[in-house]
Formats: C-alpha cells, structure tokens, sequence
C-alpha cells in the first residue's frame, strides 16, 4: 500500500452502551456505501453485523465484526463492538485495532454506565473520537419536546460527555505534573512541558464538525456544517461564521441581519438560540407535517423543492406516513454522508494515528542495565520508528496485532486455481465433512507488509526481547491471506 493510499484510510470502531443503536448505524453505512451487500430497505431490520445466531435471537451484539467501505475515494474499516458489559474484552481489542471510534450515545436515555467505559477505553487507546447523538426523533415523537426543550437535552448531554472526558484528562495531566515533581529539580525545564495536555478546550463540538445528531433507524442525520452550508447564502454570511454559531447562545437578529450574544437580544426577548431556530424547528416542522393527521403538507412539498431531491411519486404516495418521512428525511439528510464525512474529517489516516498512538502501542522503556545486547536495542528502536511511521516498505520489519482467533470451515475459503480463478466455494469434492477447519486470526499491519508463505515470529504480550530467550518455538507460517 503506497503513502496516498495509506492516507485515503480510516479505521474505525462504533462504541456504545447497550441497545444505543451501533449495529442499525452500521447497517445504513453498509447499505450506502457496502458495494450492494445490504439493501437500503432492509437497514436496521437485517442487523448484518451479527452474524451469529444467538446474536440474532438474542437481538444484542455479542462478538465484534468488521467490514470494508468504500465512500468517495477513502477506504473505511469500520468495527460495529457490543455494548453489553459482559463483553467489555471484544470493545478493548476493537478499540486497539482503530485509529477513531464513534460514540454512541441515545438522546432519550443519555450517558450510562457503559458510556463512560467505553469513552475511557478510547482515551486509554489514543483514539480520535466522534459523538453521535442518536434516536433524536424520540424527542420528538415519544417525549413531546419542544424544539427549545430538546435543545437543553442534547446540550446537556453534550456537556455531560466533555466532563466525562475532561476527567481523564486532568487525571492523566496531574498524574504527569506528579512524576515531573517527583523527580529532580533540574529536571523542571522547557523540554518537560511536552509532556503536560492542555486542556483549553472541550472533546466534543458540534461547531467543529465532530458531533453528528442522528436518527439511525430512519437513515438520517446531519452535523453542523451542513445546515451552515445551506443558509450562508439565505443569511448572506459564511459557512464558516454560521458553523461557529449554530451551537451555544448565539441569536439572530432579523432586523440588523446580525449574530449577537445574549446581551444583544434585550431583555423580555423570546429569541431562540440559531441551533433551534434554524436547525431543530424545520425538523420538527417535517415531523408534524408528516405524522399529524391535520399536518401541513406542503411543508414536505417545499423541502423536496428546496434540496431538488429526487423521490419517486409512489414513495409520497405510501399510506403509511411513517414511510413518507422516512424517505424524505433519508434523501433530505441522509445518514452515510453525514457519519462518514465527518470519519473523514475528524478521523486521523494511520501515518498521523500511529505516530500520536505509538507511547500506547510500543511504550518507551527505560534501560538500567548497560549489559543489554546493543544489536537487539538497535533492532527494537527500529522496530518502534516503523510502527510509529507507518512504514509500509517491503523493508521496514513486519509488526501486527492480532486480536482474535476463529474457526473457519476450510470450504468456506475462497481458492483460487492456478490461473487466479476463484473456484466454487461451496464445492462437495474433498474434505471429510465439518470437522475440516482452520483457524484464521483477524489482525491490523501495524508496519511492514505481510504475504502469503512469510516466516513470522508470533510474540505472547509477555515475551521481551530484552531476557534473551529464544524465539524459534514461536516461529510461524502466513499460509493464507484475506
């Protein structure tokens, strides 16, 4: 894989507490952007990710699953991960495997105990995350908020999440303000500051593109920007100033065409902030339209004008009005688009994760004994720059984490004959029934390329090269590649 390829990826994870909602978000990507594995129709009722049985009967995810996407010209790793506390070893290993996650939080149930587990497993793990606010229709549809009530909620959430994440960052600053303290006093200098996190600014903003507000069962969702896009000509301002503005106690004034703070609104003023005006209260409009029997249908008609969306007649036509607004909102802000730009956006490529990541990947260790074998130092340095580099080269030492093991039925493998032909693989010839299997082992390349037929050492998470002890038992063969 070249460096512009190597760019173009993300690697990502979906976390959650239980029942948030993250195997119906990964089947309306997978639906979008999956090369025609799943039809938009069956997104959120198929639950492909969960593959096993018991998953499916049990409607929880209980094993991680990966799969490939492909949107514009970026490659999407996604790995949808359970959300039950029982599972917490297949969110870890996830996690490790990733250079983002998306966090899923329910709007009406708000952060739970899960929430935080995963929220510091992603910061134990360096990774880059994203808020997803989900199920945003309940709001709506079962609480009978207000567009200002529903507001305070997804503002409150939003808060509770950045304390959340607040703490671990003061944690991690006064345990690393500690160990400066503890050492030597000729130690407190310039070059020690590197080590202290500025906390100047919240995880998640909405005006920075990292927090989406989603339905996912309906397929729909936006982020900030997109709203910004569409009214910087209306409003006759930036896209940019708009998206700063969007979220927080800014106002509109109509008269002046202004964006004033609470102190230009006057007293006894009944303004709303510009994120309710502008964003919740159309939405809200839809609903009723939609879903109310005296409902004004023309507020349907006049966003299908206003976005040019194209929807086919007998789709407007359906007697269930559950359906018509599902298929205008999916057009109108359709869920892939605003996940996956925002995985684009916010989410780091390998090269940059890796290099942030590598203290948590390949810890720095400090050498007391001036006995160690100068060769394996020099080797392990080299191994440690290539991980945290990214370094691709058929050179650079081959380094990868595997994070499960499974069986798999040796004839469901593709083969392939020797012209390159993928042969039958569900083929009755050969075999001795169910009992022939192999075990493949899911991994990520951390450096270095790893082929078929390749001698590679694999290491247990207790072996140090540092003891000298003999690595030959350890030697394996890549037989098989995926």
């Amino acid at each position: 894989m070249g460096e512009s390829d190597t760019r173009n990826l993300r690697n990502i994870c979906i976390l959650a507490h239980v029942d948030h909602g993250k195997t119906t978000l990964a089947d309306h990507l997978i639906a979008a952007t999956g090369g025609g594995l799943l039809h938009p129709k069956l997104a959120g009722k198929l639950r492909f990710m969960d593959y096993l049985d018991e998953e499916q009967r049990r409607a929880i995810t209980m094993k991680s699953s990966s799969i490939a996407l492909h949107y514009k010209h970026y490659s999407i790793n996604l790995i949808d991960s359970p959300g039950h506390m029982d599972f917490c070893s297949e969110v870890s290993t996830a996690a490790r495997l990733s250079d983002g996650a998306l966090v899923l939080v329910d709007a009406v149930e708000g952060v739970h105990i899960q929430t935080h587990a995963v929220l510091r497993q992603s910061w134990i793990e360096k990774l880059t995350p994203c808020l997803v606010l989900n199920k945003i229709d309940r709001l709506i549809c079962e609480l009978r908020l207000s567009p200002m009530e529903a507001y305070n909620r997804l503002l409150r959430i939003v808060h509770e999440v950045n304390g959340i994440m607040s703490a671990y960052k003061s944690e991690k600053y006064l345990s690393d303000v500690d160990s400066i303290l503890a050492g030597p006093s000729e130690k407190l200098g310039d070059e020690n500051l590197e080590f202290i996190e500025d906390d100047e600014e919240d995880t998640f903003q909405p005006q920075k593109g990292n927090v989406a507000f989603v339905c996912a069962l309906d397929g729909w969702g936006f982020t900030i920007s997109e709203f910004a896009e569409f009214y910087a000509t209306k409003l006759g301002a930036s896209a940019a100033a708009l998206q700063k503005a969007f979220w927080g106690p800014r106002y509109f004034n109509p008269k002046t065409k202004m964006i004033v703070g609470k102190k230009g609104i006057g007293t006894g003023s009944k303004a709303r902030p510009m994120f309710v005006q502008f964003v919740l209260e159309p939405l809200w409009q839809v609903y009723q339209a939609a879903l109310e029997p005296d409902g004004d249908k023309a507020v349907l008609e006049k966003v299908i004008k206003s976005f040019n969306l194209s929807i086919l007649p007998r789709e407007l036509q359906n007697k269930d009005p559950k359906a018509v607004l599902q298929s205008v909102m999916s057009h109108w802000l359709p869920l892939s688009d605003a996940i996956l730009s925002m995985v684009v956006k916010c989410v780091p490529d390998p090269v940059s994760a890796q290099s942030f990541r590598i203290s948590r990947l390949l810890p720095k260790r400090e050498i007391l004994d001036n006995n160690v074998d100068k060769n394996v130092l020099m080797e392990a340095n080299l191994v440690r720059k290539s991980v945290a580099a990214c370094d691709s080269s058929s050179e650079a030492p081959c380094v990868a984490f595997v994070s499960k093991m499974f069986a798999v039925p040796i004839k469901m493998l593709p083969q392939r004959d020797s012209n390159g032909e993928i042969l039958d693989n569900y083929s009755e010839k050969g075999g001795n029934g169910v009992s022939d299997e192999c075990f493949l082992a899911f991994a990520r390349i951390f450096s270095g390329v790893l082929y078929s037929g390749q001698r590679v050492f694999v290491l247990s998470a207790l072996y140090d090269p540092l003891k000298g002890e003999s690595v030959q038992k350890h030697i394996q063969e890549a037989f098989y590649m995926i």
